[in-house]
Order: structure tokens, then C-alpha cells, then sequence
């Protein structure tokens, strides 16, 4: 806006800087959200599972059924989803507390390994009952498509860390080449993944796939702990983009020898707000398209097109390149305001089985899909 042609886009810049941030600031900390959430599920499941195998190899306790008589295996319950998340608050709170992510970097190896690890099993498992794809609907209903909506700007949105990579590269003019390979790797193995984990679970599948995995196998549950490790590692990555925004700007405010302290505090608080918000919004799914549909959206969708209409040399720019920016941001606003409301009204209303998953913590296992 500061290099624009446009005196009244020029004395807006300052706004512009502070609009961008506080939507990456917004972003990243919706990531975060998403992590307490999926570690606190994976790790309950992990947990619950783990005292369900146990229990399975001593007798199993009986109560009579008043009506029939019938015996019926008495359900273990389990601690509430939430007060895994608050279990998880201190440690995450302590990882946030590395400052430079050039000793993140042993971690970060650890954490790939894991996760590549933890997708051969994922498709080991799914791959060995697929039902027929002719038996399932092609598309769902046009009220889903704003969640999806949501929910595939959260998987493909990293705005945030563009510009830091290129910035970081030995050649950054190859980094257009190094991001249409990486776009293209993920492109493949997120739709190979999404659709086989459809084909296999059907309508039973949940915002991770993870969750699905029953935990009846050593495998299944090592793909849980590894993968918890791997998003334990990558929360204090994605949290480092809010805290260089914010950090700064909170301690030139304060006295030098009060910097250190308003520093760890700052990030102590931002994680102790990431961890409020998962517990007042405990399901997986809505979270990401929340996430998404807000504030991903306006980073990858609106602002970009936008930006570059405005530092376009000539004004105005050509027609073709108006009409390109104008509808690709006209789609992230539209999506923006139908994913919002989406979510919201699934978040403020939910449907019975949203409002199940969430009250039955006991019996979380997922159930197996039925023969064809």
C-alpha cells in the first residue's frame, strides 16, 4: 500500500500492516486451538484404550438386566476430554518457552520422522478393507460445502511461513520451483489419504483420521503416540509466527529489566488462550473450519489477490488481471461469510451427533463399517 499509486491506499498502510497481522496472529493461534484438541483426543483414546486391553485380560464384571436378565460387561468411564487438554496446558506451555526455532531444529527431524512413520501405518491399515466406492454418494449436501470449504483452506493454508522460507533459502529464486513441488506432494497425498479414509470409514469418518483408528493393535496405537509427538513438536513452530508479532511490540512498552518476564508471560497467556478456546469448542472438526473459513481464508484468498492489484505497476492493471484478483477474492469473502455461519450455527446448535460424540466419553471407539 506504502509503494501504491493511490495517495488515500498510502495513508492506510499503517492500517493495512495491523490488519495482516492480527489475521495471522488470529490464524496461528487457531492452529494452536487445533492442536490441544487433537492431542488431547489421540491421547484420551491412547489412555482408555490402553486400561480397555488390560482390562480385557481379567474377568469382566456382570450386572443383571432388571428387564430380561440378560448380563451386559460393565463400560470403564473415562476423564473428560478437557481435562486432558488442561493436563497438557504446563508442558505445552514450557515448549512454547524456546524462543529461537534454530533449537527447535533436532526436535522438528524428530517430529517429521514420526509423522512419516505414522502414514505408512495409516495407509497399511486402511488399505486392507476398502468397500466399493459405487455404494457410497459422489457428493453431499450443499449446507456441507461451507464446512468444507472451512476445512480445506485450514489443510492448505501456510501464508504465514512463505515468506520466512524464501527469506531463509540459499537461492530464493528457486523458490517458486521448491513450492509447486511441495504444493504438489501434498496435493496428492492429502486427496489419496482423504479418499481412502472415505472409502474405508464411510460415514464414520472424524476430523482426524487417527481418530478412527481402533485400539485394538499395538500399531494403531503407536501411529496415535507418534503423531501426538509430531503436533506436540509443530505447536511451538506454529505458535512462533504470533509470538514475533507480538512479543516485541508488548516489551518496547516495558522496562528492560521486566522483558524477559512480560515475554514468557505473553506466551504463557497466548497458550493458556489457545487452550480455553479448544476447551469451549472440544470437537476437532468445527475447530478447523472455523479456523479456516475466518481467518485462512482472508490470508490465502482475499489479501493476496487484493495486493497484488494494488502494487501492480501500471494503473490500472489490465482487465484480464482485475477480473482474475476480483473473483478469486470475491470467492475467499464468500467463503468467509457461508463457512463462518456454517460453523457457528454447528458450534451454537449442534446436531445429535455432534452432541453424542461429545457426551459419550466412555465408548469413543469407532465402530467398524458394516459388510457390503
Amino acid at each position: 500500500m506504502e509503494m501504491s499509486s493511490s495517495q488515500c491506499l498510502r495513508r492506510g498502510a499503517h492500517f493495512g500492516r495491523h490488519l495482516v497481522n492480527f489475521f495471522l496472529v488470529l490464524t496461528q493461534l487457531g492452529f494452536c486451538s487445533v492442536y490441544f484438541v487433537f492431542l488431547a483426543e489421540n491421547i484420551k483414546q491412547v489412555m482408555e484404550g490402553t486400561h480397555v486391553n488390560s482390562s480385557a485380560e481379567t474377568p469382566l464384571l456382570y450386572s443383571n438386566s432388571s428387564e430380561e436378565g440378560a448380563a451386559s460387561p460393565a463400560t470403564p468411564s473415562g476423564l473428560d476430554l478437557r481435562l486432558y487438554m488442561v493436563f497438557l496446558l504446563p508442558f505445552i506451555i514450557v515448549l512454547t518457552f524456546i524462543r529461537d526455532l534454530r533449537n527447535m531444529a533436532a526436535l522438528s527431524a524428530v517430529a517429521n520422522l514420526c509423522m512419516a512413520v505414522s502414514l505408512v501405518l495409516i495407509f497399511t491399515y486402511i488399505l486392507n478393507d476398502v468397500s466399493d466406492p459405487r455404494r457410497l454418494p459422489y457428493a453431499s449436501t450443499w449446507r456441507k460445502f461451507p464446512f468444507f470449504f472451512g476445512t480445506a483452506i485450514f489443510a492448505f493454508e501456510g501464508i504465514g511461513v512463505v515468506l520466512p522460507l524464501e527469506n531463509q533459502m540459499r537461492e530464493p529464486k528457486r523458490f517458486p520451483q521448491a513450492l509447486n513441488i511441495g504444493m504438489g506432494v501434498i496435493i496428492v497425498l492429502y486427496v489419496t489419504l482423504a479418499t481412502l479414509g472415505y472409502l474405508r470409514f464411510r460415514d464414520d469418518i472424524k476430523g482426524s483420521i487417527t481418530l478412527n483408528l481402533p485400539h485394538d493393535s499395538w500399531s494403531n496405537q503407536l501411529v496415535k503416540v507418534l503423531y501426538s509427538l509430531g503436533v506436540f513438536v509443530s505447536f511451538a513452530v506454529q505458535f512462533f509466527v504470533p509470538a514475533e508479532i507480538l512479543v516485541p511490540a508488548v516489551c518496547e512498552r516495558v522496562r528492560k529489566s521486566w522483558r524477559r518476564a512480560a515475554d514468557l508471560s505473553l506466551r504463557a497467556l497466548l497458550v493458556c488462550l489457545t487452550c480455553v478456546t479448544a476447551v469451549l469448542i472440544p470437537r476437532l472438526d468445527l475447530v478447523i473450519s472455523l479456523v479456516g473459513a475466518v481467518s485462512s481464508s482472508a490470508l490465502a484468498l482475499i489479501f493476496p489477490p487484493l495486493v497484488e492489484l494494488v502494487a501492480f505497476p501500471s494503473q490500472p492493471p489490465p482487465p484480464l488481471l482485475l477480473l482474475k484478483d476480483l473473483s478469486i477474492a470475491a470467492l475467499g469473502f464468500v467463503g468467509f461469510l457461508t463457512g463462518t455461519y456454517v460453523t457457528l450455527e454447528e458450534i451454537i446448535y449442534p446436531d445429535d451427533q455432534g452432541q453424542a460424540r461429545l457426551r459419550d466419553d466412555g465408548n469413543w471407539t469407532t465402530p467398524t463399517t458394516s459388510p457390503p
